[in-house]
């Protein structure tokens, strides 16, 4: 699948601890920006969005998850490295196990390697941080 050019469903799992989110950070190099975005990925054929959340994870950060509950879904229409994307977006509230429990995590995804690591949430909300996508606050 061609992200720049197909609408892409992906999942995104909602891990909050102590009032932060565990977010990953990206940089857009076109607008010159650092953003967050919470961990998860495309959803493939025939996968169901919790096994492909999990699978996510496993990939991303070496880490189990447990999904709690779904939280909803949204419509995401942006500009990323200068080109438009289009995703439909659905949400989990998750948990991590205490033994899993890191400050920070190597993320391994598509794009190379980057981080995550927990935010307190009021960063985003006073606009601080940039939390993609803006639909996520909904369910903050």
């Amino acid at each position: 699948m061609n992200k720049f050019k197909e609408i892409r469903p992906i999942v995104l799992g909602l891990a909050i601890k102590n009032d932060k989110l565990l977010v990953s950070e990206g940089y857009d190099h076109s607008k010159n920006q650092t953003f967050y975005r919470c961990l998860g990925g495309g959803i493939e054929f025939l996968e169901k969005s919790t096994d492909a959340l999990k699978r996510e994870f496993l990939e991303e950060i070496n880490t189990n998850i447990i999904i709690k509950n779904f939280l909803g879904i949204s419509e995401n229409i942006f500009t990323y490295e200068g080109k438009n994307a289009h995703e439909l977006v659905l949400y989990y509230k998750i948990d991590l196990a205490d033994k899993d429990y890191k400050d920070e995590y190597i993320v391994n995804d598509d794009n190379g390697q980057s981080k995550a690591t927990w935010i307190n949430i009021n960063d985003f909300k006073n606009g601080n941080k940039i939390l993609y996508p803006e639909e996520v606050f909904k369910y903050l």
